[in-house]
């Protein structure tokens, strides 16, 4: 990971981040014990002395909100430094999180289920821990992603080896909100690796930004950059569908990826006009549909960010920034067009019909009392529509124009005055230009545009397999083995004796092997070996990643001596305990918990198929004076008998999974 303490822009803001997370984080827990007091005291003199305390919070909090506010629009830190002359795009910050100590849990677990040393796993701890702390400060490149992705990976291997589905480790994972900065903790480690998931997508966003939009390569990265974003928060949403943080929940992230999407085909758009736009018939009809897509795209991003649940927590300048947009490129549209109708006049050797329907597909219909065919011929015709399409490209220009000098923080940006008063005043001038006789008899309304595009812009789905990573825990033996769903006895220690060169069993499978067709009459079954053990060591040498010739050369290669073989046998697996985990998401008016019921049946009956029982999402919708976060266990109903059913264990990408 890069210098935590380096002075870059970047860093900085994200050291204002954790500042304001942890005054959020503060002044929640006041509040909550202030709404707590409230409710328990029955002083009228307390209780208007907590009222104003609350007023106090509230306000304050408020201000905290709109100070985190600014750090998501902080767009300029995130540009490239070459000198520019486009809008700026939106990236998105990096979630923050608190330190997590895995050695203990890690090591007693190693002790407890795997019967091993655990000291000698510390430094595979060690390296995860390592791992962890870099990936809160990931470089803002391939190898920033490729670290983040390596972490991801590692964490599939992490929970599989070492989180039971009956039980929690103890570790308590804190991740801060994006948007809100309100801090979510669980002992789940989804938590861990959704949030992970969405810093992957955040740094492709800030990668995407930082790329140079004044060269063609710069701009194809721009667009690969802002797809993949797109693809990791589409994934994030699919896989992982009940998640207890506002800006990782179903709605924010459909928002978040329309985001993306538009500022993709924001950026194709300036590369087909980056070598400059001719002033040709044609080519303005396809810069027309072009622009007036991307126009298109923006305004479904402000419609969505506009829409209950996340109205409340998108940034406000986000959503007015996204509005000037689609007024923008509208106007430049209506521009274009009007370009078309003002300054190319049909000539002799020109193509009506090629022309004719050029023109008849960037309109849905035909202003009432006109033919494209008869505005192409007509003079007078072309002039008043052209005249109408600048005057609608005007109207959007100041509206822009009047939406960005009503947000303070999009005032600020320079770069955003200057593109669109250049914009307005390149408008103002070409309709100064046309004859002004008849603008008190043209009757025309300039119809809307039909967008459309040639670049098809879709989300790139996240390719966790290029990366390629070792687990940690490799020594612990093959995964699919040793797990922690699976029960072992301790390492027995059976010494073999080779009787005329027969050992009294056999061996099967891959890694570990396993014993099979054992005499019961063997020395080594009246030692303890019993069917089905694995070998996990011969004569003190590991051999859980061997297969079978392997382990019978070490087993004949000591001759007539005596050899000494560690085996292990699998256990049945006790009933299992309710595995809960709730939610803790202080001072959110409405929050996720869910209880994860997970109840193993021992000795099942094979014949009986219960229906997998899915976890349950309960909402706390409570006001202020009830408890932020509800915890709701189902009842179970009298007479009724319990049925258990068998929960599978997470996987790494199992979109079915009862996260959180």
């Amino acid at each position: 990971g890069c210098n935590p303490l380096a002075e870059t822009g970047r860093s900085k803001l994200q050291n204002q981040r954790a500042a304001l997370n942890q005054q959020i984080l503060r002044a929640v827990r006041m509040r909550a014990g202030a709404e707590n007091l409230l409710r328990a005291t029955t002083n009228n003199k307390v209780r208007d002395q907590v009222l104003l305390e609350l007023n106090f919070l509230n306000s304050d909090l408020q201000i905290l909100k709109e100070e985190l506010e600014g750090l998501n629009i902080s767009v300029e830190v995130y540009q490239n430094a070459e000198e520019t002359f486009s809008i700026p795009l939106v990236p998105l910050g990096l979630k923050e999180t608190k330190e997590v100590d895995f050695t203990l849990p890690l090591k007693d677990f190693i002790q407890e289920h795997y019967s091993e040393d655990s000291t000698e796993y510390e430094d595979e701890i060690a390296d995860l821990m390592d791992l962890r702390q870099a990936c809160r400060t990931p470089s803002r490149d391939e190898a920033g992603i490729e670290m983040l992705i390596s972490y991801f990976l590692q964490l599939g291997y992490v929970e599989n080896r070492f989180f039971p589905p009956t039980r929690h480790m103890g570790i308590l994972f804190t991740w801060y909100d994006s948007f809100t900065g309100v801090p979510v903790c669980q002992q789940n480690l989804l938590l861990e690796k959704a949030s992970i998931l969405f810093n992957i997508g955040a740094l492709y966003t800030q990668i995407g930004t930082r790329c140079n939009r004044q060269t063609q390569a710069g701009l194809e990265n721009a667009v690969d950059a802002f797809q993949k974003a797109a693809g990791v928060l589409s994934y994030l949403k699919e896989t992982f569908t009940h998640t207890p943080s506002y800006d990782m929940s179903p709605a924010m992230l459909n928002v978040l990826v329309k985001m993306m999407l538009a500022q993709a085909q924001e950026c194709v758009f300036e590369q087909i006009g980056l070598s400059g736009i001719r002033n040709e018939f044609f080519t303005l009809v396809k810069m027309t549909q072009e622009v007036a897509k991307v126009g298109e795209v923006y305004m479904l991003v402000n419609t969505a960010m506009n829409q209950e649940p996340v109205k409340e927590n998108v940034p406000y300048s986000w959503s007015k920034l996204a509005q000037i947009k689609s007024d923008h490129y509208k106007a430049l549209a209506h521009y274009f067009l009007a370009t078309i109708l003002c300054d190319h006049e049909l000539q002799p050797g020109d193509d009506e019909d090629q022309q004719e329907k050029a023109l008849s597909q960037l309109y849905d219909h035909m202003p009432e009392g006109l033919m494209a065919l008869a505005v192409l011929k007509d003079k007078v015709q072309r002039k008043q529509l052209g005249k109408a399409h600048l005057r609608k490209a005007i109207v959007s220009h100041e509206e822009a124009l009047r939406v960005c000098g009503l947000c303070k923080k999009l005032r600020n940006i320079d770069v955003l005055q200057e593109v669109l008063t250049a914009a307005h005043k390149r408008s103002l001038l070409k309709y100064a230009q046309q004859e002004t006789e008849d603008d008190f008899l043209s009757m025309i309304q300039a119809p809307d545009i039909l967008p459309k595009t040639e670049h098809k812009i879709e989300a790139i789905a996240p390719q966790f397999s290029k990366v390629k990573v070792k687990d940690f825990f490799h020594k612990l033996g093959p995964l699919t083995v040793f797990s922690a769903k699976q029960r072992w006895t301790a390492p027995r220690t059976i010494p073999i004796h080779q009787e005329a060169g027969e050992l009294g069993f056999h061996l099967k499978g891959g890694s570990p092997v396993q014993i099979y067709c054992l005499d019961p009459l063997c020395p080594a079954a009246s030692m303890g070996l019993k069917e089905g053990d694995y070998i996990v060591s011969v004569c003190g040498t590991d051999c859980k990643w061997l297969g079978v010739n392997e382990v019978l050369e070490k087993l004949q290669s000591v001759g007539e001596q005596p050899v000494e073989m560690e085996v292990i046998s699998c256990q049945d697996t006790a009933a299992s305990l309710h595995s809960k985990s709730a939610t803790y998401s202080v001072g959110m008016q409405k929050t996720y918990s869910l209880i994860c019921l997970a109840m193993d049946e021992d000795k099942m009956d094979q014949t009986k198929k219960a229906p997998l029982k899915l976890p349950f999402l309960s909402w706390g919708t409570k006001n202020r004076q009830k408890a932020a976060s509800t915890l709701c266990l189902p009842s179970a109903v009298a007479g009724s008998s319990q049925i258990k059913k068998k929960l599978s264990p997470f996987t790494l990408l199992n979109t079915e999974s009862s996260l959180y």
